[in-house]
């Protein structure tokens, strides 16, 4: 097996920039970019756009013609070796008689987990597998904990003054961060295939909880007006939505999670909102505390969810943090103080010494407009 070069190193690094195009736009598939090398050119490159639309390598043998014979094929993931929607990436490569092929990350889907690697190998093909693997691995971490772990990569968002607060004590809190706060966030929302905010936002804010970019922005995203809403999640144990919240006039899912004793004891109200549209899921629940671990797992093997994003009050931003599942915090934190009386940024029973904090680990900080955004991982 040959040594990774510089070249390897170049002409991945362009395939994973191809992949991040499909961010966006590919769920509940990964992101995936190909390269295609031969003579020290580019003769070939393609991304996966959307799920059932052709793959990566796919596209770039597409445009290469008969030039991917003898070409070196550079894939962010490996190439699948079973039929989904598409035929298999891997025979695509071989019937087109690539001389090498150059792998980011073996592919952690049970139905393919080294399969198309092997089968390459197996046609005689040069495979080196592990060029830049940690970053191509950035591009599709909820891909990879849905696989992995049967569970959606989860970011929780909170928006704050400096002191911690996220409304004053009687409920106001538009705005507190700035504009360029507000979009970073709808593109998080845009990128999620889930959102979840708890009953207590809802009756409190009435929120939309919808994407609301312009159409200029979203193809940027490569997205549209009708595909990128998020499906809506309100974690509602007593079944107290109002039937004419404003997001269920609105485009897009709302799923409802409820406990299977209200679900039981409730079929009129249940029966009131199937009728406006809306699904109901019943999960395991301790009283008025809904299983954030059933919460999530119905998220990612039913709804086939890559990624969720927490938008909520202190209560459910509590509750989320002490279950353990949250990968990543981003608290976007405004400079200004809204003093002692206003509601905190999380609800969290339990800590009372020094012994019982938890602890974080900064993994970056940034600036949108006058608000900086750091994001935050639990500490092992």
């Amino acid at each position: 097996m040959s040594a990774t070069t510089s070249s390897d190193l170049r002409y991945m690094q362009q395939a994973i920039d191809l992949a991040k195009k499909g961010l966006y736009s590919t769920k509940p598939n990964p992101a995936v970019g190909c390269v295609l090398v031969k003579d020290g050119q580019v003769v070939g490159e393609g991304w996966h756009q959307r799920a059932g639309q052709p793959h990566a390598e796919r596209v770039a043998l597409a445009q290469a013609g008969v030039n991917a014979k003898g070409a070196t094929a550079y894939v962010t993931l490996e190439p699948c070796s079973h039929f989904g929607r598409t035929p298999p990436c891997a025979d695509g490569l071989i019937e087109a008689e690539v001389a090498r092929v150059v792998v980011a990350m073996q592919d952690p889907n049970p139905m393919v987990a080294g399969q198309g690697i092997e089968r390459i190998r197996n046609a005689g093909i040069e495979v080196l597998v592990g060029v830049l693997e940690a970053e191509a691995k950035q591009i599709n971490l909820g891909f990879i904990r849905k696989m992995e772990k049967q569970l959606p990569f989860v970011r929780l968002k909170m928006a704050s003054s400096l002191d911690g607060r996220t409304a004053m004590e009687n409920g106001e809190s538009h705005w507190i961060t700035g504009e360029e706060s507000r979009l970073e966030v709808h593109r998080m929302r845009a990128r999620c295939g889930a959102l979840i905010t708890g009953i207590g936002t809802v009756l409190a804010d009435n929120p939309s909880l919808t994407v609301r970019l312009s159409d200029e922005e979203l193809a940027k995203l490569n997205l549209t007006q009708d595909n990128c809403h998020p499906i809506r999640v309100v974690l509602d144990p007593n079944l107290s939505m109002p039937l004419d919240a404003k997001m269920l006039g609105l485009p897009g899912r709302t799923i409802l999670m409820t406990s299977r004793e209200t679900a039981e004891r409730s079929p009129e109200i249940v029966e009131a909102i199937d009728a406006k549209g809306v699904d109901m899921v019943a999960v395991a629940a301790e009283d008025d505390r809904l299983d954030i671990e059933s919460i999530l797992r119905y998220l990612a093997e039913v709804e086939q969810i890559n990624d969720v994003m927490v938008e909520s009050g202190a209560i459910v931003a509590g509750a989320f943090i002490q279950s353990g599942l949250v990968n990543e915090l981003h608290c976007f934190i405004a400079p200004s103080l809204m003093g002692n009386m206003a509601k905190p940024m999380f609800v969290l029973p339990g800590i009372e010494t020094m012994a019982d904090k938890i602890n974080l680990r900064i993994q970056s900080i940034d600036r949108f407009g006058d608000d900086a955004r750091i994001v935050l991982a639990l500490k092992d």
